[in-house]
Formats: structure tokens, C-alpha cells, sequence
């Protein structure tokens, strides 16, 4: 069985004969019970009476719990003469925490409605069905655990247990994109509601290697399976992209949904996508696959870019969803003459009323997106609104040079950022693997129209977290000029903090491994035009020392970055 559970968001949850009567409750019993065979679990002598030539009978254990919910177990003794209430008061309680360790999503098919009082009416309809099956669920195991213990606990836990994402999806009809009939077919994501705290375990929580380009068509050697696929059509940006999750990975489905726009029905009515990326196919069904592309590959089949992510354990991690999607739109927009940038940006407001716009280059680890909390902390400091956290690109506007934000909410790593920060944000966050190293939050952070709209900047900051700086005044330099300027973006050193493969001091053409490097050639001749903007119109063009990879300062280095940058500031 997959580790996804889809709960379906069509039916009013009222009684437990709904959940106990699914062939999907038996199926997950089965799977249980076949984990503790393998254990060898003493669990099992729960089982002992239900057992049946040499198996258990699961038909008729799962009409005993159903009676169970209704009379206490010693009321049963003339259905089942022994049972003992201790073995499976433990067999229930584990078979509760395996339910909850599943990711659990509610799937309800609705038409997108452009009438915004009826789509707060079908979002209002799936909370409630969402609530009301995690309280059928609770008041389900409460009760078996009440009625074979023969007691009641005084301290009562809401510990979360139904579904983690709620999905609203609509098979779409006459959207513009008619090249690949079955795509119709396949559920697509509109909206989504999330029941906090959201906690995902994956199987993976780092991400290696650099996803090679293919000139080469694939679209049309590919069908998906609609029963197993989910759509998710999201902005990039503004790049209209179809992000297909296969099931055993909707967590990072579920993720796309807190880190990018959603685009509606609408738009794909009115629009083709730019961009396209399989999440979770079988390496025998990739056309011509080989061990280079064993962590993705993308293809280049005809103007479209289409990106495949092999169903791997190793690539169970939200990384390779999220730098596989951001790779393809930075090769988009290096073919448009856009400069696209692996960093971060704010817009810093002093309470003296001074303000300056500050972009951050810097690859994973360098402090980018730590120094900009750091400086919201500083009592100085009025607000600083992030634009951009991670990927972004740059144009030219009316002879200045603009940034563009890509996503509307951050894949954070936690071991960096403050005590508490997790818990700020865990009423909007998803955790992806909370307890290991990398742990990561992904938390909305800005709303689409301002990641879109050109932002004029004042800094451009190569992130350096590696070298070690005593002087204030040595934590902040500018380069004189482009060359001096080019050579160390693009040498793209860093210390590696375990967020990848890497270990030690590493390089990484211009700090991006997300289409520059695919295309390193048309990328430089982008990055010396741009950087000879900035210097002509005033943009000042330095590198900022966090000390992120210095031992010994990973709390204190981006905090003395950050009161660096606030002393500029306030000389401008």
C-alpha cells in the first residue's frame, strides 16, 4: 500500500461503519499486520483468537473492533472466548500511531467557480468534511481503547489524525494545452486547505548532483494513469507551469501548494504552460533512461522544457521538487535574455524612515535567507519584507535593472535559524523531517502580485559563508569594478552545510546549479552585461562575509552581516 492515504472528501463523515466498512481500512490492517510478521512482533498475540489456517482472519477481527465500539470486550466474551484486553489495547494503540505516520491527504472534485463568495463556500464544505472525519477518527480509536480497557483516561491528547491536506481538483475541460489528450484526464488542484501542524517523513532529506539538459522529445512517449496522478498547475514567477505528483509523493504535491502560486482552471482555459515536471515516474518508463539521470533529467522537447524526477527513495525529498522546477525556469529565462539569480532579496525600512533593496547570490548554506532574519531582529530595523528567498531573475527596465521573485513562500532549513522560528510558523507551515539534520519548513511568506512586480535594487551581494572576519568594517566589501566583481560570483565558493551531498569548501559557477551551469556559455555573457548595469547605474556590487560555514559562528555570523548592512543603510 502507499504511504499516501487518499480520503475521500465526497462523503459527510458520521458514523465509524464508514471508515471500519472500507476495504481500504481492511487493506491498511493487512499492511500493518504484515510490517509485524516481518518484526516478529509481540503485537501479534493480540491476533491469536482471529487466527485461520495458519492466517489471521481479518474480515471477522475487524467486526469484533466494530462490536467493540459499541460493548465493553468482557461482553464479548461469547463471540470470541479470549481475547486479552492488554495485547490488544497494545495492538490498537500501535495500529493508531501507523495510521497517523501515513500521509494523509481528502480529495474532493469540485468546479473552480470564478465567483469568489461559492469558491469560499466549497473551501468552507471540505473544511468541515475534513473536520468531522478527524473527529470520527478520534472518537473511533478512544472508543475501542475505552471499551477494552474498561476505563477512561483523565488527560485527553487532539493529537492529529485526520487529513493533513485537503485537495479540491477538477478534471479540466477545454484548456488550450490540447497536445497530450490523456493530461486531461489527470485530477487537477485548484485549491487546498491544510490542517496544522502538517509533518511529513520522506525518505530522503538531501539532494545531489546537477540536473542535466536534453535536447531531445518525450512528451509524447509518456501516459500517465489519472488514478494515480495528481496535476498541480502553479506560477513560477509568472511561467504558467504543470507539476505532475505521482500518489506515493503528494507530500511534495502538498508542498508545491505552500511554496507557489496556484494557478486555477482559468488560466489553463486561457493559456499553454511554459513548463512542465513529472514528479515520481518509474525509471523504466523514462524513455532511454541511464544512471545519469538518476536524480532527474530534464528534456528539451521542441520550445518546451520538461523535467522528469525518477521514482527513487533517494529522490524523496522536496529539494529535487523544488531546484528541478526553479532549473527549468532559469533556462527559460536565460533563452528570454534574463539574468536568473540564486539568492534572496528584501526590501530592508529602517525606523528612521531610510530604505534600501538588497539581493543576495549565494548557493545553499550561505546565510542568504538567515541574514535577512537576522535583520528583521534588529531593533533598528522597522520591517523587512522578503521578496524573493531563494530563486529570482533580473531584467532591464527603462535602463535599470529589476528583479522578479519566483515563489511566494520558503523551503527553510531550520538548523540555521533561531530557536522558536519553527514554532512561529507552525500554525502555516509543513515540516519535512523535523527531528533530522536538514530539517526543513516550507512557509508562505509574500503575496504573488509583489514577487512579480519589478523591484528596482540598491545591493547585489555575493553571500560568502566561509571566510572568517574580525573587523566590523571587513564584513561587508565592494568591488571596484566588473571583472573583479565577475570572477567571484562566478567562482561561486561556499562552505557545504550538509544540505547537499557536498562536504567542505565547494565551488559552483555562479553560485547556481539550476540552469547556469547547463547553460554556462549564454549565462556569462548575461551575467558581465548586467553587472556592467548595476556599476553604470549606481547599483553598488559587494560580498557580504555571514560566517554560515565558520565554526563557531553559525548563530552569531549573519546577525554581525546583518548590523553591517544596517550601519550602510544608514549612511545612504
Amino acid at each position: 500500500m502507499s504511504r499516501s492515504v487518499i480520503i475521500d472528501g465526497s462523503v459527510i463523515y458520521t458514523n465509524y461503519s464508514q471508515i471500519m466498512g472500507q476495504k481500504k481500512f481492511e487493506s491498511l490492517l493487512k499492511e500493518f499486520i504484515e510490517i509485524l510478521k516481518e518484526r516478529r512482533s509481540p503485537l501479534l498475540n493480540a491476533l491469536n483468537a482471529f487466527k485461520l489456517d495458519g492466517d489471521y482472519d481479518l474480515r471477522r477481527f475487524v467486526e469484533y473492533l466494530h462490536l467493540l465500539t459499541m460493548r465493553n470486550v468482557k461482553e464479548l466474551t461469547n463471540i470470541i472466548y479470549y481475547v486479552n484486553p492488554r495485547d490488544l489495547e497494545k495492538f490498537v494503540e500501535a495500529f493508531y500511531s501507523f495510521w497517523r505516520s501515513k500521509h494523509r491527504f481528502m480529495v474532493r472534485e469540485e468546479k473552480y467557480s470564478d465567483d469568489h463568495i461559492r469558491r469560499a463556500s466549497i473551501e468552507y464544505t471540505i473544511t468541515q468534511i475534513s473536520d468531522q472525519f478527524k473527529a470520527v477518527i478520534k472518537n473511533l480509536y478512544r472508543e475501542l481503547m475505552m471499551n477494552i480497557s474498561n476505563s477512561f483516561p483523565t488527560v485527553m491528547r487532539q493529537l492529529p489524525s485526520g487529513a493533513q491536506v485537503a485537495f479540491l481538483v477538477e478534471d479540466i475541460d477545454g484548456e488550450k494545452f490540447d497536445r497530450l489528450p490523456w493530461i486531461r484526464k489527470i485530477p487537477t488542484v485548484w485549491g487546498a486547505v491544510f490542517d496544522p501542524p502538517v509533518i511529513f517523513y520522506t525518505k530522503s532529506n538531501k539532494r545531489k548532483g546537477v540536473v542535466p539538459v536534453v535536447d531531445e522529445p518525450v512528451l509524447d512517449k509518456i501516459e500517465l494513469n489519472p488514478k494515480e496522478w495528481f496535476r498541480f498547475p502553479i506560477f513560477v514567477g509568472d511561467l504558467l507551469f504543470y507539476n505532475l505528483v505521482h500518489v506515493d509523493y503528494l507530500a511534495h504535491g502538498a508542498g508545491l501548494a505552500n511554496l507557489f502560486e496556484l494557478a486555477t482552471p482559468k488560466h489553463l482555459r486561457q493559456r499553454e504552460p511554459d513548463g512542465m515536471l513529472i514528479f515520481g515516474l518509474e525509471p523504466s518508463r523514462i524513455p532511454n533512461f541511464n544512471e545519469r539521470w538518476r536524480n532527474g533529467v530534464i528534456f528539451r522537447d521542441g520550445k518546451m522544457y520538461v523535467g522528469i524526477i525518477p521514482a527513487i527513495d533517494e529522490n524523496d525529498y522536496f529539494g529535487y521538487m523544488k531546484k528541478t522546477t526553479l532549473t527549468i525556469h532559469n533556462l527559460i529565462r536565460i533563452d528570454q535574455g534574463r539574468l536568473p539569480i540564486h539568492g534572496s532579496m528584501a526590501r530592508i525600512i529602517l525606523k528612521n524612515g531610510k530604505m534600501a533593496v538588497a539581493m543576495f547570490v549565494g548557493d545553499s548554506g550561505a546565510g542568504k535567507s538567515e541574514t535577512l532574519d537576522a535583520l528583521s531582529r534588529l531593533e533598528e530595523v522597522a520591517q523587512v519584507d522578503t521578496i524573493i528567498d531563494d530563486m529570482g531573475s533580473l531584467a532591464i527596465m527603462d535602463g535599470h535593472v529589476v528583479a522578479y521573485g519566483t515563489e511566494t513562500g520558503a523551503f527553510v532549513r531550520l538548523d540555521d535559524l533561531p530557536p522558536g522560528y519553527a514554532y512561529s510558523t507552525m500554525d502555516r507551515s509543513i515540516f519535512m523531517n523535523p527531528d533530522q539534520i536538514n530539517a526543513r519548513v516550507i512557509v508562505p511568506f509574500n503575496n504573488y502580485n509583489e514577487i512579480i512586480t519589478p523591484t528596482h535594487i540598491d545591493f547585489f551581494f555575493y553571500a560568502n559563508n566561509y571566510t572568517e572576519v574580525d573587523r566590523d568594517e571587513d564584513r561587508i566589501v565592494f568591488f571596484d569594478n566588473v571583472d573583479e566583481a565577475l570572477k567571484v560570483f562566478s567562482e561561486g565558493k561556499r562552505m557545504s552545510k550538509g544540505t547537499t551531498s557536498e562536504s567542505g569548501l565547494v565551488t559552483s559557477y555562479f553560485a547556481n546549479p539550476f540552469g547556469a551551469v547547463q547553460r554556462q556559455k549564454e549565462h556569462h555573457k548575461l551575467a558581465e552585461y548586467y553587472l556592467k548595469k548595476m556599476f553604470e547605474t549606481g547599483v553598488k556590487v559587494g560580498e557580504i562575509r555571514t560566517m554560515l560555514g565558520v565554526e563557531g559562528y553559525e548563530k552569531e555570523g549573519t546577525t554581525l552581516a546583518a548590523k553591517a548592512l544596517l550601519k550602510i543603510i544608514e549612511e545612504l
